[in-house]
């Protein structure tokens, strides 16, 4: 057993043991040290889920919300990210992280496998597809195959192209929708994301599987479009998100160990304003997720409010120019009871709407727009206004920019989302100004992690030289 698991055991078990009792396999692992070499795919998987989830939450807020113009450090009289200022290790925790859950990951998987059961199987295939896919696209070029096997004296692993990556990612998807069996219970404990319901883990399977189609779509030899269509025109063998109830959305009690990533959610909002791109937004839209986002700015006397109102990213100049207090972020978002998402029905929607806008499927794309507006908003707990469409700023005109503005909206606060599909195709249409660095570019990709040059040079070198360069405005395979 690796030292990870070993580090974790108390937190595997009481993750594993939340909502029903242990059975007498996890009893019998829990007092008897000999019996942890034979760990069950279900004590791995609630940690995984949990600790992947609150980690992508936390990135949201520390790096996508900055780039992609949500919100900014404030006052920031120079530098910082929401300028494209990024640093050479800004990806390192992200790299770190994956890679600790990924070898979880792979030790699940081979414990289903030994128990010969296939939901289990199918969620680690699903779980080691969403973060590789995370992985791959925040860096391109990435260690896959030679990954986590330490144990079999592979410590310096090489790179698979991105292409190799997806290819065997889509691969496994499929694979696991087809071995999903609803009518199997899952035996190992309660899993925290879903409640053992296999009909929900194979529509997240299917819907992160229509995600990163969509996302290589631009790669002709990668026939995208006919196997989203195929997959959309039959929802008997694959089923998708349908749904908010059935997304992928954790939800932390804050009972422990599902406790919030912030330990004092006064954090969230201290020393942070809304972008003003992100707000005004949901200004001309009136939409009710004002309030559920951010606080109303202020006057300079602390008091009288004046609205949602943010800062613009990137601004010129000292802080002393805004004569108001901008709104900032709503506390409530990380104070538990509270939401981590993980992938959302909205999405799916979108999806479904981009495809029908052009021509993929046969569909209503207004119907989807609609729909995927309706789902992002009561995600968050408010409701859509009776006359939300009859805003001249949300009714759908048959663009593609319109989807992706919503489509925009609706990524708040999952992960890199924002990032990847601005990067995927260049909407929303971000403002710039002349404080930006990086020659006014919104960046592509992390760095490798210094250590990693340090400690697998010979493979990093190979992998820089077949992605074009280690910088932040290297394109990954299907940008390209």
């Amino acid at each position: 057993m690796t030292t990870t698991i070993k580090k974790l055991f108390v937190l595997l078990v009481a993750l594993s043991c939340m909502g029903v009792s242990c059975t007498d396999d996890f009893e019998e692992i829990n007092t008897d040290p000999n019996r942890i070499e034979k760990i069950s795919p279900g004590t791995l998987l609630n940690p995984i889920i949990y600790e992947m989830a609150s980690f992508n939450t936390s990135r949201s807020d520390a790096y996508t919300f900055e780039v992609m113009q949500v919100a900014l450090p404030f006052p920031s009289a120079s530098g910082g990210e929401h300028r494209y200022d990024v640093g050479d290790n800004a990806g390192s925790s992200t790299w770190n992280t994956y890679y600790r859950w990924l070898t979880n990951i792979k030790e699940m998987q081979e414990a289903a496998v030994t128990a010969e059961d296939r939901n289990y199987q199918a969620i680690a295939l699903t779980l080691n597809a969403w973060v590789y896919s995370l992985l791959t696209d925040s860096f391109g070029d990435v260690p896959m195959i030679e990954a986590s096997r330490g144990d079999e004296g592979i410590f310096y692993p090489t790179f698979n192209t991105q292409q190799e990556i997806y290819t065997k990612i889509l691969s496994d998807l499929d694979i696991a929708s087809q071995l999903f069996d609803p009518s199997k219970s899952m035996i190992y404990g309660t899993d925290i994301l879903y409640g053992n319901k296999v009909e929900n883990w194979q529509r997240f399977c299917n819907s992160l599987y229509l995600r990163l189609l969509l996302r290589i779509s631009k790669k002709q030899e990668s026939a995208s479009f006919t196997k989203m269509a195929e997959i959309i025109n039959n929802p008997t063998q694959y089923p998708v998100f349908t749904s908010n109830a059935e997304a992928a959305i954790l939800k932390i009690s804050g009972v422990p160990p599902l406790v919030s990533p912030w330990g004092r959610a006064v954090d969230f909002r201290t020393g942070k304003a809304a972008s003003a791109f992100f707000i005004d937004n949901l200004n001309t839209l009136n939409d009710p997720r004002q309030e559920k986002f951010f606080t109303k700015a202020t006057l300079k006397d602390g008091k009288t409010q004046i609205g949602y109102k943010g800062i613009p990213s990137g601004y010129e100049g000292s802080d002393a120019q805004f004569d108001y207090i901008p709104s900032t972020m709503n506390i409530a978002l990380v104070t538990a009871p509270m939401i981590s998402v993980i992938m959302s029905y909205a999405e799916v929607e979108f999806i479904k709407a981009e495809l029908a806008q052009k021509g993929i499927i046969n569909s209503n794309a207004q119907t989807h727009y609609e729909s995927g507006v309706k789902a992002a908003i009561e995600q968050w707990g408010a409701t859509i206004p009776t006359n939300y469409f009859n805003n001249s700023a949300a009714t759908y005109d048959g663009t593609f920019e319109k989807i992706m503005l919503q489509k925009y909206l609706a990524l708040y606060f999952n992960d890199y989302q924002q990032w990847f599909e601005y990067r995927r195709t260049g909407f929303p249409e971000l403002p710039k100004t002349n404080a930006m660095v990086n020659n006014k570019m919104v960046p592509v990709r992390f760095k490798y992690p210094s250590t990693v040059q340090i400690s697998n040079g010979n493979n990093y070198r190979k992998a820089v030289e077949q992605m074009g360069g280690d910088n932040i405005n290297t394109k990954v395979w299907w940008e390209k």
